[in-house]
C-alpha cells in the first residue's frame, strides 16, 4: 500500500492505496518531489470543462470531477521496480525524471490528469522506460522536479523565435510567465521585460533575471522598454510605407535602374520594422485582447496560459495591427531532455521560483496558498510536494 492525494469533487484528500504495478514497459518510481501546477488548481475545480474541451481535440480519458484522480504531473523520483519488457537499463535507486505520460491498453494517458494514470501526489508512481531519464550531475530534486514546467517554457520560448537582439515582453510573472523569463535570460536574449500587478511576483522576476519589471497598473509594459527599429502605432507604420516608397522613388531617375529591387534588396537583409514577441502568461478570459489592445504592431504573441473556459477577443485589432498569434502546448522529448541538461548544468537556475515544500497532508493547503480556495495566489510561484515530509502548511 502507498499513501496518495486523491481528488474528487474538488475535495482533496490522503488515502491509501494499491502500490501502482508496472506493465509491460513501465517503471514504478518511488516519488521525491512533484510540483503543484496552475493545471492542477484548475482541474480541481473544473475537471468536467476541461474533460469536454480535451473529448473534442480526440482525448476523451481526462479525468472527471465524480472519478478519484491523483494530480502531479511535474515529478522526480527514484527507480524502485521494472515492469517485464524493460531493458533495466537504469538501476534501482537511480534519480529519474520522466515525461507524464503512460501507455495503456487503451492508448497514452496524461499522468495527473486521468484516472488511468494516476500523478505524483503519491508516494510511488508509474512511468513509461521509454521516457525516462537519469538526473545527471547529482541534481538536487527541488531543481530536478522543475523539468517539466521549465520545459514548457523552454518550448514556448522556442516558438516565438526570439532573436538575442530582440525585446521579450513577458505578461504574467506567476510560475509560467517566471521559466519563460529564466529560459529567455538562459537563451541569451538582452532585454526581456516582465508585468505582474503582484509586488512579490516582480520581486520574483527580477530574482529570475528580467531586465525591465513593472506594474501595469503604473506603466505599460509595452512602452517601458521601446523595441529599437519599432513602430509605436499603425500611424507609424503608414508613414513609413510612404516616406520609403517616396525615397526610393528617386532612384526611378537613374537608367536601368527600379525601386521595387531596392526594397527586395531591403526585405532580404531583414530592413522590415522591428517588433516585439509577447509572452501571455495569465490565462484568464480577456488577456488576449487586452495583449491585441497594447501591442505594438507586427508584434509576435505567444500565448502560454492556458484558459479553459470560453473568450472573446476581437480579430480586427489582430488583423489592423498584423499580429502574428501563436498558442503552444507542452513540449517534445528532446525538449524535455535538453531542459533537464540545462538544469544540470546549472545554465538555468529555477530555485528563485520555489516558494514552499510541503508533505502529502500539506497538499490542500498549498493549493488554498497559491489561490486554490480563498487564497490569492500572489505570494507563491512554485510549491512542492515531498511525500515524505511531515509538513502540512506552507
Amino acid at each position: 500500500m502507498m499513501r496518495a492525494v486523491v481528488c474528487r469533487n474538488a475535495t482533496l484528500e490522503v488515502v491509501d492505496r494499491p502500490a501502482p504495478d508496472p506493465g509491460r514497459g513501465q517503471v514504478r518510481l518511488t516519488v521525491t518531489r512533484c510540483g503543484i501546477c496552475g493545471s492542477d488548481l484548475h482541474a480541481r475545480t473544473g475537471c468536467d470543462q476541461w474533460a469536454d474541451m480535451a473529448s473534442r481535440v480526440g482525448y476523451d480519458r481526462f479525468a472527471r470531477s465524480s472519478e478519484p484522480v491523483v494530480f502531479g504531473h511535474e515529478f522526480t523520483g527514484e527507480v524502485a521496480e521494472h515492469g517485464p519488457g524493460t531493458s533495466r537499463r537504469l538501476k534501482e535507486g537511480t534519480p529519474v525524471v520522466a515525461l507524464p505520460m503512460l501507455r495503456g491498453a487503451d492508448g497514452v494517458d496524461l499522468t495527473g490528469l486521468s484516472t488511468h494514470a494516476p500523478g505524483g501526489y503519491a508516494e510511488q508512481v508509474l512511468v513509461e522506460e521509454s521516457l525516462t531519464m537519469a538526473v545527471p550531475n547529482g541534481l538536487d530534486p527541488d531543481v530536478a522536479a522543475m523539468t517539466e514546467p521549465m520545459a514548457v517554457a523552454h518550448h514556448a520560448v522556442r516558438r516565438g523565435e526570439v532573436g538575442k537582439g530582440d525585446t521579450a515582453i513577458v505578461i504574467g510573472c506567476g510560475p509560467v510567465g517566471l521559466g519563460v523569463v529564466l529560459m529567455l535570460k538562459a537563451q541569451g536574449v538582452r532585454t526581456v521585460v516582465a508585468s505582474d500587478l503582484s509586488p512579490d511576483r516582480r520581486a520574483l522576476a527580477t530574482a529570475c533575471g528580467a531586465d525591465v519589471v513593472v506594474d501595469p497598473a503604473e506603466r505599460s509594459p509595452y512602452e517601458a522598454s521601446p523595441t529599437r527599429g519599432g513602430l509605436a502605432s499603425m500611424a507609424d507604420a503608414f508613414e513609413l510605407a510612404v516616406g520609403t516608397k517616396e525615397r526610393l522613388s528617386l532612384l526611378d531617375r537613374l537608367p536601368l535602374v527600379d525601386w521595387s529591387h531596392a526594397w527586395r534588396l531591403g526585405e532580404a537583409l531583414g530592413a522590415a520594422p522591428k517588433h516585439p514577441v509577447i509572452f501571455e502568461c495569465v490565462g484568464v478570459p480577456g488577456m488576449i485582447e487586452d495583449v491585441l489592445d497594447g501591442a505594438p504592431p507586427f508584434s509576435r504573441v505567444v500565448v502560454v496560459g492556458v484558459c479553459v473556459g470560453v473568450d472573446r477577443f476581437t480579430p480586427a485589432m489582430g488583423i489592423n495591427k498584423e499580429i502574428d498569434l501563436r498558442f503552444v502546448f507542452g513540449y517534445t522529448p528532446l525538449e524535455f531532455r535538453d531542459t533537464l541538461h540545462l538544469l544540470a548544468e546549472g545554465r538555468v537556475d529555477p530555485r528563485p521560483m520555489l516558494t514552499g515544500t510541503v508533505g502529502l497532508d500539506g497538499v490542500a493547503a498549498a493549493f488554498d496558498a497559491l489561490g486554490g480556495t480563498g487564497g490569492d495566489g500572489i505570494h507563491h510561484a512554485k510549491i512542492l510536494v515531498d511525500p515524505r515530509s511531515a509538513v502540512t502548511t506552507v
